[in-house]
Formats: structure tokens, C-alpha cells, sequence
């Protein structure tokens, strides 16, 4: 087991748990299709989500218990402490959503925390490609900031109609500076999207680099005390990593109702 182990790191590639590999491929109309490990990674959390989810709430009574109990703290506090001063009344009719939002980028970025790839090489002596984790994939992180931009402005053609929503996409001003106005909250819309991709892409993919990273030390130094010092550092990296796991689904959250609020409430 030592041995393995140490040809595991030996052969460690501080990228390697950040970058899709291909599982297996097939072909729709003529075109190939690549299902990676990142792909995997989303189809394992969206089951867990839609089965763990719906159990926790199972049940009659006032109080809930364990984890329960945990699911409707953590969604009564999303409500009224994050949607409802951006949404107001109408807080009930988008909060589906940014409860999906928040479990759904949660459970991504601690499922990306686990090493699945080198538990089971450690128990099968197998390579494999499983695992990895989803947020640091750019493309998956824009394609849920693509979500919340198209909800965003769903959402204001929602409730004020097409026209309405366009003629309140930017604040009164004075006519002849109407198209400039106009020309910054278009480049500001296209930059919301892009500025939740960005921060939570970079903060998972740096975390991830920078434990991988750490764990090279044992292999170069080939020393304990380095190795002790290393251990401590990964711990404390982790320690990090999972907080910034927590705080990036909440800041993409409340943007994302922050967003959506001042689609549907323009005055505000």
C-alpha cells in the first residue's frame, strides 16, 4: 500500500483534478460526443440531489430532525435572508431556483473535493479517470452563469412584459443620454454572467492547483519533517478549501438573486 501510494504521487499531475478526461464517447447525427469525468461528476450530483432532497423533507410535523431539519434552516434562510429583500413578494415564485442554484453548486464543489480518482486506485490498484471536480471546468461554471442570465432577463419580460421590460432596462434620464445609458446596462448585463464565471471558476480551480501542488513537496523532498510540514498544510488548505466551497455557492447565490430582484423590481 506504501508503495502505491508513493507511485500515485510520484505520478501526480497538480492539473490532473481539474482538467476533463474522457470516459467514453459516442455519436449524435453524425457527431461525436465526449462524456467526461466532469460530466460525470454534474450526473452524479443532480441524482443524489433529486433523491437526498425531496427525502429530507418527507414527513408531517412542525419540526423537522437531523438532516432534515438542516435542509429547512439552510432554505429558510435563503429565502429571507438572501431573496427576499432583492425579490419581495414575489420571492416565492423565483426561489425554487435560487434554492437550486445554492445545493446544486454546493454539492458540486464538495463532491470536487473528494480524490474519488486516487481512492479507487488505492483500492483497485486500476487507473481510472473518475471524479474531478466540475467547478474548476470553466465551461460547466459558464453554462450555469448562462442559466442565471437567461433568468434574469426571463424573469423582467416575466412580470413587465417585453416592451415594458425595455423600456425599464435602463433608469429616467434625460433623452439625449438615453443611448449611452443604454449602451452601459447592455455591456453591464453581458458582464454579470461573465463576472460569476470567473469567480467561481478561479476560486475552485486555484484551491484544488494549490493542494495538488502541496502534495509534490513529499515527493521531492522525499523528507519527514517536509512530509509532516506538508500534511499540516494540506489540512489547513482543505480546511480553506471547504469554506471557500461554502462561500462561493452563497456568493453565486446572492448574486443571482440580487440580479433576478432588479429584473423583476427595476425601482428598486
Amino acid at each position: 500500500m506504501l508503495e502505491m501510494t508513493t507511485r500515485m504521487l510520484a505520478q501526480m499531475d497538480p492539473l490532473e483534478h481539474v482538467v476533463a478526461r474522457e470516459l467514453f464517447h459516442f455519436e449524435v447525427f453524425g457527431y461525436p460526443v465526449v462524456f467526461s469525468n466532469h460530466m460525470f461528476m454534474v450526473s452524479v450530483v443532480t441524482i443524489l440531489l433529486m433523491i437526498l432532497l425531496p427525502l429530507s423533507v418527507r414527513g408531517g410535523g412542525l419540526a423537522r430532525r437531523g438532516f432534515g431539519n438542516l435542509i429547512e434552516t439552510v432554505c429558510v434562510f435563503i429565502r429571507e435572508d438572501v431573496a427576499r429583500p432583492f425579490l419581495g413578494d414575489r420571492t416565492d415564485s423565483y426561489i425554487g431556483y435560487v434554492w437550486t442554484v445554492f445545493f446544486f453548486i454546493l454539492a458540486l464543489n464538495l463532491f470536487g473535493m473528494i480524490p474519488t480518482r486516487q481512492i479507487i486506485y488505492l483500492l483497485t490498484g486500476r487507473e481510472n479517470n473518475l471524479g474531478g471536480a466540475a467547478t474548476a471546468n470553466i465551461w460547466i461554471v459558464g453554462a450555469l452563469s448562462l442559466i442565471t442570465f437567461l433568468s434574469i432577463h426571463i424573469s423582467g419580460i416575466r412580470e413587465h412584459g417585453l416592451w415594458g421590460y425595455i423600456r425599464d432596462f435602463v433608469p429616467k434620464v434625460p433623452w439625449p443620454m438615453r443611448p449611452f445609458i443604454y449602451l452601459m446596462e447592455i455591456i453591464g448585463a453581458l458582464v454579470k454572467p461573465l463576472s460569476l464565471t470567473i469567480r467561481l471558476f478561479a476560486n475552485i480551480f486555484a484551491g484544488h492547483i494549490l493542494i495538488a501542488t502541496l502534495f509534490l513537496f513529499i515527493v521531492i523532498f522525499r523528507n519527514y519533517a517536509v512530509g509532516g510540514l506538508t500534511v499540516a498544510a494540506v489540512v489547513a488548505a482543505s480546511l480553506l478549501e471547504l469554506l471557500v466551497a461554502f462561500l462561493q455557492a452563497y456568493i453565486f447565490t446572492f448574486l443571482s438573486a440580487i440580479f433576478i430582484g432588479f429584473a423583476v423590481n427595476p425601482d428598486h
